[in-house]
């Protein structure tokens, strides 16, 4: 599951309260197709989208993990923001997949003043945008609900990747508001974590790719914390890939040092026959697996490669 969920970040209740008991429970898969999940809460209890809204009503911040090309997971994210989008109509949309330069973009499409086709086009929608992340916006739109453009753009953090956190100090200023005004490089366990997942031998490289990991998280803790600064009431559903989100490690951290007030909940997925750990402490997203990107290391250290090769090679 990290490798899977890494990859994909290099390239994020009925109207009662539930009345399950907190009893774990075995997690079965999910049932037919890869469109299919499970919600559980943090010890395996089954909710119900509406039970879940539910938990989730006292949390200002809902982060929800994803591996981006699960049909599954963006069906779940579809009907959770819509669900709280409902119950709670001061719901603000938040997302990974567009950056602070694209805002004003987002907002002129939310507002009706281009189409669909010169938004795609002028924010650098991700490939899988139509398929994938349209649904969000489009609820957003139909329900009047902000988006938050939270990510730093991806070429300035390509440059951060190869060159380390000097290559800010080359940005003009109005390039340096794109990404967040500190980044959170303290030793932690999310350090731990990516160069358990990211080290090959090279401790430069390796640094300086977590410096372009965290230049994402902080911007999106930073853009999330200072939209409830200037909206207050207001509940951001942010969407981010698992490894941001997971154990409360990346973003989630990042938004308690800047504002430890904010209650964040994380919604982490899983499958059946590879699950969180037990002490994870995240909402489940139970799925089915989806297929195998590589049958054996070879073949996994080749696309790797060759992934390392692109990102180094189409910097502007």
């Amino acid at each position: 599951m990290l490798i899977r969920s890494l990859s994909a970040a290099l390239f994020s209740l009925s109207l009662v309260a539930c009345t399950h008991p907190l009893t774990p429970v075995e997690t079965p898969p999910p049932s037919g197709t890869l469109y299919d999940y499970q919600i559980q809460s943090p010890n395996g209890v089954p909710y119900s989208l509406n039970e879940l809204a539910n938990a989730l009503g006292d949390y200002d911040v809902v982060l929800v993990g994803e591996w981006h090309t699960h049909p599954g997971i963006h069906l779940f994210e579809a009907q959770l923001l819509s669900t709280l989008a409902a119950r709670y109509p001061a719901t603000a949309l938040s997302m990974e997949q567009f950056s602070r330069a694209e805002q004003s973009t987002l907002d002129a499409y939310l507002a009706g003043e281009i189409g669909e086709s010169t938004f795609i086009d002028k924010s650098s929608a991700w490939p899988n945008y139509v398929s994938d992340y349209r649904p969000l916006i489009e609820i957003a739109r139909q329900d009047a609900l902000p988006v938050i453009a939270a990510n730093a753009p991806q070429s300035i953090v390509r440059y951060i990747g190869r060159e380390g956190e000097s290559y800010l100090e080359r940005l003009s200023a109005k390039e340096r508001d794109w990404v967040a005004d500190t980044l959170t490089k303290d030793e932690s366990p999310y350090k731990e974590k990516f160069f358990a997942a990211m080290f090959h031998g090279d401790e430069t490289k390796t640094l300086n790719q977590y410096l372009a990991q965290i230049a994402w998280d902080d911007t999106m803790a930073e853009s999330i914390v200072d939209f409830l600064a200037a909206n207050p009431g207001y509940k951001v559903m942010q969407i981010a890939g698992a490894f941001h989100v997971e154990e409360g490690l990346g973003i989630a951290s990042r938004i308690t040092a800047r504002n430890p007030s904010l209650k964040v909940a994380i919604i982490s997925p899983q499958t059946a026959d590879d699950p969180l750990a037990a002490e994870i402490t995240d909402f489940r997203l139970v799925v089915n697996a989806l297929p195998s990107q590589w049958v054996n290391e070879e073949e996994m250290n080749q696309a790797m490669a060759a992934m390392r090769h692109s990102s180094a090679t189409t910097c502007p």
